[in-house]
């Protein structure tokens, strides 16, 4: 597998601009993939926000099982997360949010009050990988279309602060992603999701990961009752070649666009790529 990079000139000045925003914001809203609940964590906003509350929203809940979706919120909870679960596109989860923002705004205040000082909107941002739901969560938060959202990486370039409500300000920040992807597994993850900037993979590649993670996690009935063919008769890439072949007369990079749209679009169905880490002891010897 190539190697994935992508930190593009907007992300750099983005992320400049969004630490020193930090310093007026009260609560951070950390939006993730629940396809890829860990692979679509920022391994650098603990350090960014320090002891500011953070609410972590688990976002496309729609796209994984009920099941896994439960294990997943278990799991957080054990590590002391109260995850909230929306489906931005559609508004689901929405005014769990908005109320839990509300929280922090009281506290905000009675700090203020005790200090002497005039009651304001609580300031919250919502931060996360490019394309994980932000700019369409904070479009249901406001009830109408106030910032660009689209299904791609990247199409939010600029911080943007955008009043709520009267008790509410939120600052919408562009995707960010760490200037390094040390963990290619994850930046893996990150390309099929659409997480990160198609520039920075190579299609036919990421498409043959798809197909060798769904295999290993359990799921080649999907492959063989939508493409007619048995993944587990074949290499993924021969997988590739042979839907290529049988359905786009050899065009191999239709083919891979093809498969991951399917799977982007939940055409495939409902599909977690991670499950919540075995604890070792729990692990059979």
């Amino acid at each position: 597998m190539a190697i994935i990079q992508w930190y593009p000139g907007h992300i750099a000045k983005a992320e400049k601009n969004l630490k020193e925003q930090l310093k007026r914001v009260d609560v951070v809203f950390e939006v993730i993939d629940a396809r890829i609940p860990l692979a679509s964590q920022h391994p650098q906003v603990p350090e960014w926000i320090g002891t500011k509350p953070r609410i972590l929203v688990l976002n496309r809940v729609d796209m994984i099982p009920e099941s896994t979706l439960q294990q997943w919120l278990s799991w957080f909870k054990s590590k002391g997360e109260n995850a909230y679960c929306t489906n931005a596109k559609k508004g689901d989860g929405v005014k769990a949010i908005q109320k839990a923002a509300q929280t922090f705004g009281l506290a905000v205040n009675e700090k203020r009050l005790s200090r002497g000082l005039q009651p304001r909107p609580v300031r919250a941002v919502v931060i996360g990988f490019p394309n994980v739901g932000k700019s369409a969560l904070i479009n249901r938060l406001l009830g109408k279309k106030v910032v660009e959202s689209a299904r791609k990486a990247g199409v939010t370039r600029q911080l943007r602060w955008v009043r709520i409500s009267d008790t509410i300000e939120l600052l919408d920040s562009p995707g960010v992603i760490p200037i390094k992807l040390e963990n290619q597994v994850n930046a893996v993850k990150l390309a099929i999701c659409e997480d990160i900037g198609e520039a920075s993979y190579d299609n036919q590649l990421i498409t043959i990961a798809l197909i060798d993670l769904l295999v290993n996690l359990g799921f080649p009935e999907i492959l063989q009752s939508r493409y007619h063919l048995d993944p587990l008769d074949m290499s993924a890439e021969d997988y590739l070649f042979q839907v290529g072949g049988t359905k786009y007369k050899g065009d191999r990079e239709r083919a891979a666009v093809q498969i991951l749209n399917d799977f982007r679009k939940g055409l495939m169905g409902p599909i977690p790529l991670e499950f919540p880490p075995v604890p070792l002891e729990e692990m059979e010897i």
